[in-house]
Parts: C-alpha cells; sequence; structure tokens
C-alpha cells in the first residue's frame, strides 16, 4: 500500500521486509481448513533487474562526449562489438543498431515501437551465440535464453498452478523479463507451441496478453530481439528460401527488421585469417579487447538512448525516393512480378536510421545516415530476399513463404485446374499434365512439384486416387 504500490512488475523478482501474519480460512460449514501466509510490507526492493538508462556521473558523460567528437567514433563502436569474433562486419552493425534501439512514437490511434529485431540465421560453427552472449552482457539490461525456455513460462508468460495452496499465478517468460532492454533468444526454430502464437504481439505491439485461471492480464514486452536459428537439415541451402530453410513461420520472420544468413564456405584466404585471429586470442588474451570496454560500452549506449533524432526533410526525401525506386521496379509487363519492399521495411528504416545517428549523438539524422542504413537493408534483403528461380529481391519470400515467380505458376495451374473442372467435374491427372503442357510449356516434373505445393497447402485435394478438384 501507500507509496509501495505498481514498485514491481509481474515478473520482476523483488527482496521484501516485513511481517508475516498467519489468516485462518473457513469452509462453508465453518470449520477451519487451512491457513494463509501473508506479508504486511514496509520496504520492497526490485532484484535482478538492472535500468536501461545506467545512472551517470559528471566523468561518464564527459568522457562519453569526447569519444563522439572523435570522426571515426561509428568504426571505433563497430570494433567494440564482439571484437574476439573476426569479420561479420554487417552482423555487428546490425547489433551496434539493435543495442542503440529507435525512436518509439505513442500516435493517437497507433503506437510505432523504435526497438529494433534482428535475426541470425547460420550454419553451426558461424559464431551466433558468442554474438548473442556479447549483446546481452553489454545491453544495460539484457537477458539471454533459448528457444525453449527454462520455465514453464517460455519466452512470453504462463498461468502455473502453485504447489501449496493449488492457486493460479502468473509466471512471466523471457520476454517480459527484459521489458526495456534487450533479449537474446538462441536456437529460436525450437520454441515451444504456445509461445509461436503469443510471439507475434510480443514482436509487433511488444504486449503478452494472457487469460487463463482467472487470470487476465496485458504483460508488456518492450524490447528488442536478437534471435538466432538452426537451418533444419543443419547446413544453410542457397537453393532454398530461408522460409523452407528453417522452421519458423512466415508470419513471424516478417516481424524482424534485419535477417542476416551465416554461411560456413571454404575460403583459404578468410580461413587463414581466421584461424589466426583464434590462435592469437589463445596466444594473448588482451587481443580480445576492443576500442571500448564493456563497461564504457554500457555507458555509451545508455546516455545514446537518451537523445531522439529527427528525421531531416532530406532524409525524408532520400528515403521516399529509395521506396518508390524499389517498387516500380517491381511493375513489369502484365504480369504479377516481385514485390521488392513494403511499408513495414521503410519503418525498419527509420528505427536503424535513428539507431545509427544515437551512434554519433546526433540530434538530427543525416544523409549518411540514411545511406548507412539502406546499404544494410540492401545486404539483408540480398541475402534472405532472392528469388533463387529469377535471381530478383523478391519481400514475399519473407511474407508467405513463397516467391512471387513459384505464386504465378501455381495460378496458372489452378487457372487450368477451374477451367477443366468447369467441364467435367474432377480433373484427371493426365489430362492436367497434357494442358499444362499446351496452354503454359510447364513440363511433367515441374507440373508434379506445383501440384505437391498445391495439395500440401490443401488448395487442391484428390477426390479419387488420379483426379483433383480445388478446395473452394
Amino acid at each position: 500500500k501507500d507509496d509501495l504500490v505498481d514498485v514491481a512488475r509481474p515478473g520482476d523478482r523483488i527482496t521484501l521486509t516485513g511481517f508475516i501474519r498467519i489468516l485462518p480460512r473457513y469452509g462453508r460449514g465453518g470449520e477451519l481448513r487451512t491457513f494463509d501466509l501473508q506479508i504486511d510490507a514496509s520496504f520492497c526492493e526490485v532484484s535482478g533487474r538492472e535500468s536501461e538508462l545506467l545512472e551517470l556521473s559528471v566523468e561518464d558523460e564527459a568522457e562519453i562526449l569526447e569519444i563522439a567528437k572523435d570522426p571515426f567514433v561509428h568504426q571505433k563502436l563497430l570494433n567494440s562489438i564482439a571484437p574476439s569474433i573476426y569479420g561479420n562486419d554487417y552482423i555487428k552493425e546490425a547489433v551496434l543498431y539493435l543495442l542503440l534501439g529507435g525512436v518509439g512514437k505513442d500516435l493517437e490511434d497507433v503506437k510505432i515501437r523504435g526497438d529494433i529485431n534482428v535475426l541470425l540465421v547460420g550454419d553451426p560453427g558461424t559464431a551466433k551465440s558468442q554474438m548473442l552472449n556479447f549483446a546481452a552482457k553489454v545491453a544495460p539490461r539484457g537477458l539471454m535464453t533459448t528457444g525453449r525456455g527454462s520455465t514453464a513460462a517460455g519466452l512470453t508468460a504462463a498461468v502455473v498452478k502453485e504447489g501449496g495452496t493449488g492457486n493460479f499465478v502468473l509466471e512471466a517468460g523471457a520476454l517480459v523479463l527484459a521489458d526495456k532492454g534487450v533479449c537474446c533468444i538462441d536456437e529460436m526454430d525450437k520454441m515451444r507451441e504456445e509461445d509461436r502464437g503469443a510471439i507475434h504481439p510480443a514482436m509487433e505491439q511488444q504486449i503478452v496478453p494472457i487469460a487463463k485461471g482467472g487470470i487476465v492480464a496485458t504483460l508488456n514486452s518492450r524490447c528488442s530481439i536478437l534471435a538466432a536459428a538452426n537451418p533444419t537439415l543443419g547446413r544453410y541451402n542457397p537453393y532454398q528460401t530461408i522460409a523452407q530453410n528453417i522452421t519458423l513461420p512466415v508470419t513471424l520472420l516478417s516481424r524482424f527488421d534485419i535477417i542476416f544468413i551465416l554461411r560456413d564456405t571454404p575460403d583459404s584466404t578468410v580461413d587463414g585469417e581466421i584461424a589466426g585471429h583464434i590462435l592469437g586470442l589463445h596466444r594473448d588474451l588482451t587481443s580480445s579487447l576492443g576500442p571500448m570496454d564493456i563497461q564504457l560500452m554500457r555507458k555509451y549506449i545508455s546516455y545514446a538512448k537518451r537523445i531522439k533524432p529527427r528525421l531531416t526533410d532530406e532524409v525524408i526525401e532520400r528515403f521516399q525516393s529509395f521506396y518508390v525506386q524499389m517498387r516500380n521496379a517491381s511493375v513489369e509487363g502484365g504480369e504479377a512480378s516481385a514485390v521488392s519492399i513494403t511499408a513495414r521495411q521503410l519503418e525498419s528504416l527509420v528505427r536503424l536510421a535513428e539507431a545509427r545517428a544515437r551512434a554519433h549523438l546526433r540530434e538530427e539524422i543525416t544523409i549518411e545516415d540514411a545511406e548507412g542504413v539502406l546499404n544494410l537493408m540492401q545486404k539483408s534483403l540480398e541475402q534472405v530476399g532472392i528469388d533463387v528461380t529469377t535471381g530478383q529481391i523478391d519481400i514475399d519470400i519473407l511474407y508467405t513463404g513463397k516467391p512471387r515467380s513459384l505464386q504465378n505458376q501455381l495460378q496458372k495451374v489452378l487457372q487450368v485446374i477451374g477451367e477443366m473442372e468447369r467441364v467435367s467435374g474432377s480433373v484427371k491427372e493426365t489430362d492436367l499434365y497434357e494442358a499444362l503442357g499446351t496452354d503454359y510449356g510447364i513440363n511433367r516434373s515441374e507440373g508434379a512439384r506445383l501440384i505437391s505445393v498445391l495439395m500440401k497447402d490443401g488448395t487442391i485435394y484428390m477426390p479419387r486416387p488420379g483426379y483433383y478438384r480445388r478446395t473452394d
């Protein structure tokens, strides 16, 4: 009561000082059933939770402002991100922007998140987990977990029954505990089924709604997510889409601002440099130190997060022209072509640009910031949004799991089946293959692959062996 009200949130660990009272609980007939324990608190301290903004001394602020004056401050910050890991500069840049974050905006009708989400997909031994460990350590408030989670709450939240009383209590998961911080999730592809549905609002609206056991609550999950996932077959197959390579649903993939793929491909020059770097670490531990130590990085990030950079007219014009140019490239002929970018990527660009401006402690976003994040976004789209059939960037791969070229082919098959259904009802398999070859030049093996995709999606079915019909 009084000043102790709302000092902690669900999921926080607290140290409580108070007087224990034992209250009798009676049954309907007036007989004594059990005793309840109650604590009349006089002091409450939230423990195991660090503030997202550290307390900085005058000397700390002076040192931070001096660092920001360095014309190479951006490179110095990049070199301080996981210095023991060789290379991966674009990934380190994305991690830096994730730690700094964008500016959240509360409009009258909608809330726009400022936190940046990054996904790393890659082969074993590409330092994904090490990158996550570093981010959790350097973030002013960081939390490291796995896709499975370590408790019943998993990544989001759960209602569990207490052993002693049998009452239902709310248990917060990793995303709730990392509120206003950074949540690093290793092996995200192995997360629980119940988390797969609940994590969608946690990433976009940044809330975890729960209604179970008489408990109805909405918990905050206002955190950036740095996640790592492993390919289904062990190694990433460049001839398949990212949705085919990992078991995460495409609706979840589309909520990440930046996705990077780490592939372990033999290269004598790079392999030699990596080996030299690793062996050098074992010989001299100080070689793993970056220009800024972890404590200084934490202070710099905490100070930078106080700044709220603004978009300038020049930057708005640059982003607008890039967006229109990419959209116009999607228009060709009469057939629906690949969509290379959507409004969701445009919002991601703004968040990344705000984070880059924060790295320089700037109040305004410059054209240099805009060009830097455009380059980073382009690199990401070239890795995860490429249609392996056409070689073009296709954002539908992230949104639907299927490139536009495949969707067009599937539409042709459905069109042929629809026309043949109107004539004969069920469509004979041999007649379908013949019609696809005659009308669209689709050979038998390609036709069988397309039919298999439609069958798997439930768009068509076999009423009897050798015949097909549309489900609608």
